[in-house]
């Protein structure tokens, strides 16, 4: 992988932008933490060295400083609302946090849920939490909230909500995803300690929109291309030009509400510390780009890929046209067609020379490695195969899994459970390859070359098993497939969705 951040320097100088903001409010800062903790493999793509746990790694150096706090809403508890990410409810995601978290050894606190109103399945949810021994506080829907300042700067607005007690210097509040309430409860928080002399503070923490990069550079629009089913925009911070005559971006959500949070930090404290939205901010990623063309391709190739995706996800029924024009749009202003993704290319001339689905790989140095359906194998094991002989150096005509190894397992997967596509998946590959590679020298060789798949682009011209798009996301590999539903099973031909 060709670096283009430096992750060793953000680890240091981003902790201490921290420890510098709370020693700002008195020694107690509350710190609103947008996007994931950990295993953020956006940020990871889109600027080549950063690692998905990176945030966590920073938050190690301020450990026993911090507790985490986590929110849910009674909404999205009432409705099952779905990570659409791992598949599992937001009332299971705020366990397995918690779990992932103190697996770290960090301090969670409490669970905070948010717009409460009565619900059942709220309470339900606490009970079952306050048997697990977790503390639970649970803060009220505020009628006009966040436009009714009066009301919600009140003993019927936020003076209505638990008071959630807290120990150290530092509160990240997080939570399973978007629409939670994590800024109302640090406001409410604020308002709590204030009823109680204690002087606190508040900041944000959201990685993207990177504010001191161009607003065209190709990082912040793969952050629009990433959130395009939320129809963020990033705009210039007028507050922040009007203050200091400096251009910042920011995003259309922190922008329209930044009065309505101007208005609440002055009730609270008689004035506000911020004079703009991008003041509120504790990031530091864009000063850590150590090669800013590396950045530059690697996020053009994100909008891309991200394109595809809506693609597929409408083929799935899970998006409209909205989404996918808007991704169009952005790759109109960043310049940039699907062309440039070289190994998208590769894939469809493949496929017109072969008449069956296929996939191809571009390795870290440019070359190109591509792959085909056949009856023992789907394009994207073959692709492994391919890519890591290569790799390795061994000549592309050996095999490395016999074929009389590969049928007994498909026999296996047809006859004994009942699966309707023989071909081996990627996972079912390596295994087969591990099992070999005790005793052949190839296998083992191939084996040792996939953490080199880190940072390369994959496309395929079909849309592949959740097994084969888990694998690839653990190899690190940037990952798109055409809409293309379906491979008849006997031939590997494509077949359009209708």
């Amino acid at each position: 992988m060709k670096y283009g951040f430096d992750n060793s320097k953000y680890l240091n100088i981003q902790s201490e932008h921290i420890k510098q903001r709370i020693s700002l409010f008195g020694n107690k800062l509350y710190l609103e933490f947008g996007g994931k903790l950990f295993d953020d493999n956006h940020a990871s793509r889109v600027l080549p060295g950063f690692e998905p746990d990176s945030k966590f790694k920073m938050l190690s150096q301020l450990k026993d400083d911090l507790e985490i706090v986590i929110v849910i809403s009674a909404v999205d508890i009432e409705k099952n609302k779905v990570r659409s990410d791992l598949g599992i409810t937001y009332d299971m995601d705020v366990l397995r946090l918690r779990d992932e978290f103190l697996s770290r050894g960090f301090l969670v606190s409490s669970v905070v849920i948010t717009h409460y109103n009565g619900q059942s399945s709220a309470d339900t949810y606490r009970q079952r939490l306050r048997r697990m021994g977790i503390r639970v506080y649970r803060h009220h829907t505020i009628e006009g909230y966040p436009e009714n300042v009066t009301l919600i700067d009140s003993e019927q607005g936020f003076g209505r909500n638990d008071y959630v007690e807290t120990t150290k210097p530092l509160v990240i509040v997080t939570a399973p995803g978007p629409g939670s309430g994590k800024m109302a409860v640090c406001l409410s928080q604020l308002y709590q300690e204030n009823q109680r002399g204690i002087k606190a503070g508040y900041a944000k923490f959201e990685t993207f929109p990177i504010w001191n990069l161009p607003l065209r550079h190709p990082v912040n629009i793969a952050y629009e291309a990433a959130t395009a089913d939320l129809n963020d925009v990033n705009m210039i911070d007028p507050f922040h030009l009007d203050a200091y005559g400096q251009t910042a971006v920011n995003y259309n959500r922190d922008i329209e509400i930044f009065p309505v949070l101007n208005a609440l930090f002055e009730g609270i404290y008689g004035e506000n510390p911020y004079k703009s939205p991008t003041d509120m901010g504790v990031n530091m990623i864009g000063c850590c780009i150590s090669d800013d063309e590396i950045c530059r391709e690697a996020a053009c190739q994100e909008i891309v890929r991200r394109y595809y995706s809506a693609l597929c996800k409408m083929a799935e029924g899970d998006c409209n046209d909205t989404e996918i024009n808007k991704i169009a749009l952005l790759m109109k202003r960043a310049g940039i067609s699907t062309d440039i993704r070289r190994c998208t290319v590769a894939a469809r001339e493949r496929m017109d020379r072969s008449g069956v689905a296929s996939a191809a790989i571009e390795l870290s140095d440019g070359r190109l490695i591509s792959s085909e359906s056949s009856s023992l194998l789907g394009p994207s094991a073959a692709l492994i195969l391919n890519a890591t002989k290569e790799l390795a150096g061994i000549p592309h005509e050996v095999k490395l899994i016999p074929q009389n190894m590969i049928e007994p397992i498909q026999r296996t997967k047809v006859t004994f459970l009942h699966g309707h596509n023989p071909r081996l998946h990627t996972d079912e590959v390596l295994v087969a390859l591990s099992i070999l590679s005790l005793l052949d020298d190839n296998c083992r060789r191939a084996l040792e070359c996939l953490p080199l798949l880190a940072g390369c682009q994959v496309h395929s011209t079909v849309m592949l098993s959740e097994v084969d798009q888990k694998i690839f996301k653990k190899l690190g590999v940037g990952l798109s497939c055409d809409p293309v539903k379906k491979v008849s099973q006997q031939s590997g031909h494509t077949r359009q969705p209708r």
